[in-house]
């Protein structure tokens, strides 16, 4: 069962070539306690990239490949959510009709500023992670370590808007946030939780539980400001707390680097 579960995750939140089963959403909803071990499978292969990339290319030139050999892992789909979130957060009016914007087919100055705004700064930040860390008993570029414990972040921030967040109306969110809600919720946190934790302090130190308490604290606000705009949390709004949580982590990994 853990497995059939496990596949549709994997199938879910990737577009790696992995069966579909008719169960997909609810089956998603009852692991998102994993969706931080996917996030670091994401950020193990983009790290791969990004290690092997900077002893042959420009780091300026690595942070741009890197950022889009994770969107293109994910098919774009939470970009499509980042879009649609900047569009439902600059119309004026009501929460039903930020909701009803962010649902149609046309693309605002919204959409566009915020997520080049994302992606710009995460990009550049990717560049930075050049600074070579000791990774047992290897000294290795820090995009590599990093980007495991920033995709991860990425993905319990997910989590975190589901056990936090509620929603309105049907639609794909439902089943996680009930999942969430209901009788497991709880637990279903907790492990996600250990299990970034330990992994990020596995990687990083101290520096890894900083970025996992920068995660926890992005998927509040950003809970908080789509209860505020849209009373809600709709699928958008998960695709949105992915990469804007994305950003957030890798601008803190690098403050940590300074100041600690």
């Amino acid at each position: 069962m853990v497995f059939k579960q496990l596949k549709n995750l994997l199938s879910f939140l990737t577009v790696f070539p992995v069966k579909m089963d008719k169960d997909l959403f609810v089956d998603c909803a009852r692991s998102m306690w994993a969706f931080p071990l996917i996030g670091a499978l994401l950020g193990l292969l983009a790290g791969l990239a990004g290690l092997l990339g900077m002893y042959v290319l420009p780091n300026l030139v690595v942070g741009p490949i890197t950022l889009a050999l994770l969107l293109l892992m994910t098919g774009l789909h939470h970009t499509d959510g980042l879009l649609d979130f900047g569009d439902g957060l600059m119309v004026h009016g009501t929460p039903e009709h930020k909701i009803t914007i962010m649902h149609d087919q046309l693309t605002g100055a919204g959409a566009i500023g915020l997520t080049l705004m994302t992606y710009i700064i995460t990009a550049f930040a990717f560049a930075g992670l050049g600074t070579t860390v000791s990774f047992g008993s290897f000294w290795v570029p820090l995009i590599f370590p990093g980007l495991i414990v920033i995709e991860l972040c990425a993905k319990l921030a997910m989590v975190v808007a589901a056990w936090s967040g509620k929603a309105v109306h049907e639609g794909m969110n439902t089943s996680f946030l009930q999942h969430m809600h209901g009788k497991g919720g709880g637990l279903r946190l907790i492990v996600a939780l250990i299990i970034s934790f330990v992994i990020a302090f596995l990687l990083l130190r101290f520096a890894g539980l900083f970025l996992v308490s920068a995660a926890l604290l992005t998927g509040l606000i950003m809970v908080a400001v789509a209860h505020r705009n849209f009373k809600c949390v709709t699928g958008d709004v998960f695709g949105a707390i992915n990469e804007i949580t994305r950003m957030v982590c890798v601008v803190v990994l690098l403050a940590v680097i300074v100041w600690v």
